[in-house]
């Protein structure tokens, strides 16, 4: 069963002074795919990086799959929660796509088959098997996207946060990502601001500002609010429906 996540007056302070979070508080059910939209400067990246204990709440709590994100769990904790960052290139620093995703589960002490066997494993769920040979610079965008979350699902993870999954990709890469993401079988949050990925990809989405939540809800519905979208600093492709007929 995959991990659930539950955030509870969570404030955050930069040491520079600026507040990033302020107050936050949402729950996500395990297998749940949810959207985090916003506008730049909304407080969702620094939301993320509290996950999995990069950053650590100024004051409230976190837990993912009932276990808190503090000192004493936090091996545990980022073994279970997977961050994909915006830039592939942060994450795709060996010779070859296949060191590159097994570099994670060898640091756990994983080797020979046993290795091997989870390498093969995360590059299947990403289509990825015929470029595992080769360099990360010589892959496309869409490549490097599947790559780092190889890289990622090579650790079993159980919640999978993604920060702008389509930033940069061509309309065939931001396709083979999102059949990617839709068939993992963990709990997702997805940073994004591309309006349309959120409606196919997320049942539920989540809109912060300034640091706080100001809707919870469902993806289409809050979509379908011009006037939420509008306060939110938030704005669907010209021409986009969301109008099936």
């Amino acid at each position: 069963m995959s991990a659930g996540i539950v955030v509870t007056a969570v404030e955050f302070t930069y040491p520079d002074g600026q507040v990033a979070l302020r107050g936050v508080d949402l729950s996500v059910d395990p297998e749940e795919r949810v959207a985090l939209l916003g506008p730049n400067g909304a407080g969702k990246t620094t939301l993320a990086l509290h996950l999995n204990g990069i950053l650590t709440p100024s004051s409230g709590s976190i837990s993912v799959g009932g276990r808190p994100v503090n000192e004493t769990n936090l091996p545990e904790i980022r073994r279970r929660v997977g961050l994909v960052f915006q830039d592939s290139n942060d994450q795709l620093f060996m010779p070859s796509v296949w060191e590159d995703v097994a570099f994670g589960p060898a640091n756990l002490g994983l080797t020979g088959e046993e290795l091997g066997e989870r390498v093969r494993a995360a590059l299947t769920a990403v289509d990825g098997s015929e470029f595992a040979a080769r360099p990360p610079h010589h892959l496309s965008g869409g490549e490097k996207r599947r790559a780092a979350l190889a890289t990622v699902l090579a650790m079993e993870p159980e919640v999978l946060v993604f920060d702008e999954p389509s930033a940069g990709l061509d309309p065939s890469g931001r396709r083979e990502l999102i059949s990617t993401l839709q068939v993992q079988p963990i709990t997702q949050i997805v940073i994004t601001h591309d309006l349309p990925l959120a409606l196919e990809l997320c049942p539920r989405a989540i809109i912060m500002r300034d640091g706080g939540v100001v809707a919870d809800g469902s993806t289409a519905s809050l979509l379908a609010d011009q006037e939420m979208l509008s306060a939110n600093r938030l704005e669907l492709p010209y021409g986009f429906s969301l109008d099936p007929s």
